[in-house]
């Protein structure tokens, strides 16, 4: 096989923004849907400005993002998407509200694999849906996304949601696989991963050894490349992921894996 040529991959994982329940514990109480809560308007403007400063700061382009099925990640990615596919962001815009976009400039799929760690550490019991379901069907989770940004071609990772009372090994292995394994599918693309915040301990402690992570903040994000070597075949072979930045985790450091 001759080697075609090399790619430095980027994979940009992302928690979502600010969640009502959190801001105002008594919505729970009364909400429909208790266990998916949606964005405050606080975590939109946030997930936009997020947006807006990968954008400006990366130094590459995402070409893909997934998103776990959860509505504040959805919204999260709706928002950065918006920032990140601008045309023309002058800089007075807070939210994506009325933000023309560019969607050829990126695509934007649906990954179970990524949704929210579900255990009563995470989601409390008396909260947990009755039939189940905790998360809206494929169709209506896509159109919560920027128009003509969707990949509906794409095969998840994970077909379905994990089952209910996951534990801490159970979730460590989901999010390290479908990690892996989304950057496997697309070795010669930039992915962001819009998801939740045990996700980011997972990833980072994957990439530090004997990591302490103390805290994940709203919309913080980590960052970790690795270079691909492909064949013209399209078959590659990779270099282990590194660490090349983060934002808004508090860990102390153990040592590079």
């Amino acid at each position: 096989m001759a080697l075609e040529g090399q790619f430095l991959q980027n994979i940009v994982v992302l928690r979502h923004g600010d969640r009502i329940d959190h801001a105002d514990p008594s919505w729970a109480l009364t909400a429909a849907r208790p266990w998916d809560p949606y964005l405050t308007e606080g975590g939109r403007m946030r997930a936009f400005s997020t947006g807006r400063t990968l954008r400006e700061t990366l130094g590459f382009p995402i070409h893909r993002v997934f998103t776990s099925p959860f509505t504040r990640c959805l919204q999260t990615t709706t928002e950065a998407v918006s920032a990140l596919c601008a045309i023309n962001d002058d800089g007075s815009h807070v939210t994506g509200d009325n933000v023309e976009i560019d969607p050829s400039k990126l695509k934007v799929s649906i990954e179970y694999g990524l949704c929210e760690f579900l255990c009563s550490e995470s989601i409390k019991p008396e909260f947990t849906p009755k039939d189940g379901n905790f998360v809206y069907e494929m169709s209506k989770l896509e159109e919560m996304l920027p128009a003509g940004t969707v990949d509906n071609s794409v095969e998840p990772v994970d077909q379905e949601l994990p089952k209910w009372e996951e534990s801490k090994t159970d979730v460590s292995n989901r999010y390290n696989r479908v990690i892996r394994a989304l950057a496997d599918k697309y070795p010669q693309e930039n992915l962001l991963l819009v998801t939740h915040a045990e996700a980011l301990v997972v990833a980072i402690s994957a990439l530090i050894k004997d990591v302490a992570v103390a805290k994940v903040e709203y919309c913080a994000y980590l960052h970790s490349r690795r270079l691909n070597s492909i064949s013209d075949d399209q078959s590659f072979t990779a270099e282990e992921f590194e660490l090349f930045g983060a934002s808004g985790i508090k860990y102390s450091p153990g040592s590079a894996s």
